[in-house]
Parts: structure tokens; C-alpha cells; sequence
């Protein structure tokens, strides 16, 4: 997953997933512009064992994650200026901002990029509901074999509503060991590589609050919602 190498950015003229663009109107009398994003709503889906009692996330790497990572790291000075006797930086010796050919050449590690999430996926098949996509999702990249009927729906939100305004719905789902068909990890095919990671539920909120581990909103809100409405069903404390 983290072997990432021959980097190049180039423009993005054309993609079957985002599509900008540009409107202007008029709000109170001022007139306005935003450039904004066209994309597909998505599902999540909060994966429960109640066997081993740990929740079922995905770990993967995000490119947007990396380069944002990248772009951070452009900006920092290429080494710390060297002290003087009296602990002071010299003035001749002060760090210069590197420039984009140095910083493209620092990429940051591959794990810059790594995020933990729900299982989840985007909303493109208009034949199937979002209760079927979402089981189909859970099958693909975490190897449960959940009946969509099983799937409890949590609630819908706009995500990046700064950029994208997309829907996503959230559901809840509860497996046993009994459910899990296959390893998991996504579909090859499509270039997918999923890694499946459980995090047992008396560690949860330690999880979901250490800003150590890199994760979506959707792990956070998903955990703190488990703990109001669900963590009382299994008289364990999660550890909040």
C-alpha cells in the first residue's frame, strides 16, 4: 500500500468523478461567484462485530491527503538555520523557502497519505438502492456478507460543502465472524487496496479522539453515535 513512487502532477482537463465549475449570482444586492465541484453523493457504513466486539474500518491511501501533505511541506524552510555561539541565527545563514523543483523532489512518505475510514462508496448505480450499495460496499472492501435489509440507516449529511455540497447516508451494520466471506480489500480490478482494520470497542474513543491517527469525520461522529445509542446494548464502556 505505502510503495508510492514515479509522482506526477499534472492538470486535470477531464474525469468521470469531478467535474468544476464556476457560478455567479447575486445574494442581498452583491454579486458573488463560487467555484465549486460537481461530483456523486456517497453511503458509509458503520461495520459492529458483535462477535469480537470491535468495529470494522478501512485503511488506505488518499492521494488528495499526500499532495495536501506535499504542499505543507513546500513551504517549510529545506533545513534549520545553524545557531550562532550566542544561540542566535546569523543573519547571513537564514533558511530560504525551497523552491518547486527542490520540494518536488521531498516527497513525503507514502503514510503521509494513509487515512483510516468507513467502509464506503460512491453513489453511481441508479438501478440499485442505497441500502444495496451500501451492502455491496461492506462485501467488497471488508468481506461481510450482510443482507441490505440488516442495514440500519443513521442519517444523511452534505460533505465539503465548501467545494462539493454532496450528500453522503450513513448506516450501521452488525456482523459476526459468521458473515465474514473474504479477506476484503476492495476490487483489484478497479485498483483498489484496501487494507481491513479492526478497533476493539473499549479503545474507540481513545481512537477516535488521538489527532495521531489520520481519519475521516465519519469514523469520529460514527463512534460517538455508537456510544449514545448503542454502547448500552453491550454494557461495555467505550472508554470515553
Amino acid at each position: 500500500m505505502e510503495e508510492i513512487n514515479s509522482i506526477e502532477v499534472v492538470p486535470c482537463t477531464e474525469s468521470n468523478y469531478l467535474k468544476p465549475f464556476r457560478v455567479s449570482y447575486n445574494q442581498n444586492g452583491t454579486k458573488k461567484s463560487w467555484d465549486f465541484m460537481r461530483t456523486h453523493d456517497s453511503v458509509s457504513v458503520l461495520i459492529f462485530n458483535t462477535t469480537s466486539h470491535c468495529f470494522i474500518l478501512v485503511k488506505q491511501f488518499r492521494p488528495a491527503v499526500y499532495m495536501c501533505e506535499w504542499e505543507k511541506a513546500k513551504t517549510k524552510t529545506p533545513q534549520a538555520a545553524e545557531k550562532t555561539e550566542e544561540g542566535e541565527a546569523s543573519e547571513s545563514q537564514e533558511a530560504q523557502p525551497a523552491s518547486e523543483e527542490e520540494s518536488s523532489s521531498q516527497w513525503p512518505p507514502a503514510s503521509a497519505g494513509v487515512t483510516y475510514e468507513l467502509c464506503a462508496g460512491l453513489v453511481d448505480k441508479p438501478d440499485l438502492s442505497l441500502e444495496e450499495i451500501a451492502r455491496q460496499e461492506v462485501l467488497e472492501e471488508c468481506g461481510y456478507d450482510v443482507p441490505a435489509s440488516k442495514l440500519k440507516r443513521i442519517t444523511s449529511y452534505r460533505s465539503g460543502v465548501g467545494v462539493t455540497g454532496a450528500k453522503q447516508t450513513m448506516f450501521y451494520a452488525e456482523v459476526s465472524d459468521d458473515n465474514c466471506v473474504s479477506a476484503g480489500g476492495g476490487e483489484p480490478h478497479e485498483g483498489e487496496f484496501i487494507e481491513v482494520v479492526k478497533v476493539p470497542l473499549h479503545e474507540a474513543m481513545t481512537f477516535a479522539y488521538d489527532e495521531r491517527i489520520p481519519k475521516t469525520m465519519g469514523v469520529i461522529f460514527s463512534f460517538i453515535w455508537f456510544h449514545n445509542n448503542m454502547s448500552p446494548k453491550y454494557k461495555i464502556s467505550t472508554n470515553v
